[in-house]
């Protein structure tokens, strides 16, 4: 399985709605939309692996 890095949802790699590439990593998305709000803004999605809440600015 892999994580969602937008929304944190587990994700079938096999079943995923979507995936992008982003330095050398694939990422799986649970949806469409995901993926277009990760490649908007990668880096955000991925400093925000920390257990941390997302912050809105």
């Amino acid at each position: 399985m892999a994580k969602d890095p937008v929304c944190g949802m587990e994700v079938d790699e096999q079943k995923a709605a979507a995936k992008a590439e982003y330095k050398g990593q694939t990422y799986y998305f649970c949806a469409p939309g995901c993926k277009v709000a990760f490649e908007k803004d990668p880096e955000k999605y991925l400093q925000s692996q920390g257990g941390e809440h997302h912050h809105h600015h």
